[in-house]
């Protein structure tokens, strides 16, 4: 299997950690246990700092319009990164399978510092919009690619014990972005929201290829899948726009609307027939014979409905209506972050014991479902304590469930196809998130309609309620993602956990 081995001893003055294919792991708290951290300690500040950005920039929104104008285009700012970054997420992981997947995952990290500084310098809004564009693209890569290469590096059975690492990052992004944010908006240049991305990717991109030394890829007469590309970057372009436009910017049944179902309809359909007679389909729709894939896909799209949401409505309902300060937005999600944390670090230990991981799934539904059906009770006069509960509780599902989609759908498919595992349940799950937050604030916008903020009273009334039904609606998504909890297979994970006392001796394919 893989592992790491070291060209100098941890305590000596430098280091240089490489990933090599060997034979055997040792026991838990070893040199090369260690060793394992280190490297994925680079790879996950590459993947921090993509969930990072948002949140800074979102924060940092109000100083930015300010400074360039542009409050008609505010959104954009936003949909055009999640947007590229979506888009992109098949294609980096594509070129990972086919290439090399250090190589793929340094040029992304590269092309996002390079968007950072472009947009750190934007002189105009639609500069700005643009170099954010160009920011998701390599955001794109970093996810998948963080992804593709724990799948390498580590089979199924082995990953359990680092998940605790991947629930850390999640919860720094999700909590730390808002106070970085908050911070530069306060006492900074708006641009250094961008520009601090430089040192850190700098940093993570010196890392990483001083750390990871694995194999390139050797298949022969490598063919991009061009048509394919453009066929499924048009068809996520429209139905981001759908949901995003839709009872919004435009009714649900005006040209514009129909036309964008139309467009994305057309192209889905020339997407799946591309993809079914090219020789290298940049999301290879076989993937989706296995039946533990297909449903672990799935579930990364309901858990980015809940996710998203979660972290969108519930700081507005507890800043709005339970008058919090916004100041310390990150720390309002600390109710559903905390147990996300804990939960997830149990999970990891008794999957690299057991191998078994169905039930976490089931677990992680009945939390998601119960919680989002007990915030869809919430009123202007609901306290911080049951929210915090409920919020717990939608953090224990989050931590069961969110990184299981990605562990069941790479361990469905053979190690040439990693990339295209990863990247199908990141983009499902980026899907669920854009998709969701779009109807989401449809739901929200038709709820408080016609109410202003000079009549608090009703104003809270009906912000609560707009609350309250878009969590009815992640109730109803929820529950879909229960029923699907039970179709899992529970196929062993690929590895050996070894005891405490004696490696476990296990092999794996070379990883690329």
């Amino acid at each position: 299997m893989v592992i790491l081995s070291e060209a100098m001893h941890l305590r000596g003055c430098s280091l240089r950690t490489k990933v090599t294919v060997m034979t055997a792991v040792d026991a838990p708290g070893s040199k090369q246990q260690r060793s394992i951290r280190l490297v994925l300690a680079g790879v996950l500040l590459a993947m921090l700092l993509a969930m990072l950005d948002n949140a800074i920039v979102g924060t940092a929104m109000p100083t930015i319009v300010r400074d360039l104008g542009g409050l008609d285009q505010m959104s954009w700012v936003v949909t055009a990164y999640t947007l590229t970054s979506a888009i992109s997420t098949p294609v980096w992981g594509k070129l990972g399978d086919l290439y090399s997947r250090k190589g793929v995952f340094l040029a992304s990290i590269a092309l996002f510092i390079g968007g950072s500084l472009l947009a750190g310098a934007a002189w105009s809004m639609p500069t700005l919009i643009g170099f954010r564009a160009l920011q998701g693209l390599g955001a794109g890569g970093i996810t998948v690619g963080a992804f593709a290469l724990i799948g390498a590096m580590l089979p199924p059975r082995e990953r359990g014990r680092y998940q605790g690492m991947i629930a850390v990052t999640m919860a720094v992004g999700t909590i730390g972005g808002p106070l970085l944010g908050g911070v530069i908006a306060d006492h900074l240049s708006w641009r250094w929201a961008f520009y601090i991305n430089i040192p850190l990717g700098l940093l993570s991109l010196a890392w990483c290829w001083w750390a990871l030394a694995l194999p390139a890829a050797t298949r022969q007469k490598v063919r991009i899948d061009y048509a394919g590309i453009l066929t499924m970057a048009i068809t996520i372009a429209s139905m981001v726009l759908l949901a995003t436009w839709g009872g919004s910017t435009y009714a649900w049944v005006s040209p514009q609307i129909i036309g964008l179902a139309a467009v994305a309809a057309v192209s889905l359909a020339a997407f799946i027939a591309i993809e079914r007679r090219t020789v290298e389909p940049v999301l290879p729709l076989t993937l989706f014979r296995s039946r533990n894939l297909t449903l672990a896909t799935a579930s990364a799209l309901v858990t980015g409905v809940v996710m998203f949401g979660a972290v969108l409505y519930l700081p507005l309902f507890q800043q709005t209506v339970q008058g919090q300060s916004a100041s310390s937005s990150g720390l309002l999600l600390l109710p559903m972050m905390l147990p996300l944390l804990v939960v997830a670090q149990i999970v990891g230990k008794v999957m690299s014991g057991t191998g078994k991981y169905k039930i976490f799934f089931i677990l992680g539904a009945i939390c998601l479902t119960l919680g989002a059906a007990l915030l869809s009770t919430v009123d202007a006069g609901t306290g911080r304590l049951p929210v915090g509960i409920y919020m717990g509780l939608l953090g224990m599902g989050l931590g069961f469930s969110m990184q299981l989609s990605t562990t069941v759908a790479q361990n469905s498919v053979e190690l040439k196809d990693m990339g295209a595992a990863s990247s199908a349940t990141t983009l499902f799950r980026t899907l669920g998130g854009s998709l969701g937050v779009a109807v989401f604030g449809s739901i929200f916008t038709q709820a408080t309609q016609g109410h202003s903020p000079a009549d608090r009273d009703s104003y809270l009334s009906a912000f609560a309620q707009g609350i309250a039904q878009v969590f009815l609606a992640t109730t109803v998504i929820c529950a879909v993602g229960f029923a699907i909890s039970w179709f899992i297979k529970e196929v062993p994970l690929g590895g050996r956990a070894p005891s405490e006392d004696t490696p476990a001796k296990t092999t794996a394919p070379a990883a690329n």
